[in-house]
């Protein structure tokens, strides 16, 4: 298995590929509705506000991951959110998520990336060094549906530090819905 910056030429594979992990998962509705959100994602959101990654095996992508800029209103930071990932339904448990998960982060830390959230699992993302973040301390963008999965890690220091005021996501994930 091979770990790599994702490229341009590789968006209308990924977008199959989180269409079929979604909908294998969640059903067909929720397969289309975040193969289009990452396809948004690739078209739509500038390259300094977007990192992404692939794990591929035999020139085939098995797994695909997303970072995109947070901004925060009273603050300039270097934050980014971790959101969607898809690891092919056939290499699940097999610990691709969290290898292609730690391997972003590091791209990000080299990058001066100074914290990450994420919205999803704190189960699995606390396999990779999440940890819940109270909106107290961080507000998320959207009202959350499920404040438990508000997660956050900071790449330059133990704890997260309060950040005031409100934070703004890119342009893909700025619809209600996906919080």
């Amino acid at each position: 298995m091979e770990l790599l910056p994702y490229k341009a030429s590789d968006n209308e594979e990924i977008k199959q590929l989180f269409t079929k992990v979604f909908s294998d998962s969640e059903g067909e509705a929720e397969g289309r509705v975040i193969g289009n959100l990452t396809a948004d994602i690739m078209t739509g959101t500038d390259t300094q506000d977007l990192y992404g990654f692939v794990a591929t095996e035999n020139k085939q992508i098995i797994g695909s991951i997303f970072f995109t800029r947070l901004r925060f209103q009273n603050r300039v930071n270097n934050a980014f959110l971790l959101a969607p990932v898809a690891i092919h339904t056939r290499y699940q448990g097999k610990g691709i998520g969290r290898r292609l998960i730690n391997f972003g982060l590091d791209r990000l830390k080299e990058n001066g990336v100074e914290i990450v959230f994420t919205y999803g699992d704190p189960h699995f993302y606390s396999k990779v060094g999440f940890t819940p973040i109270s909106e107290k301390v961080v507000k998320a963008p959207f009202a959350l549906t499920q404040p438990e999965g508000w997660l956050g890690q900071s790449l330059v220091s133990q704890e997260i530090k309060p950040i005031a005021g409100n934070a703004y996501c890119v342009e893909a994930f700025n619809k209600p819905e996906y919080w």
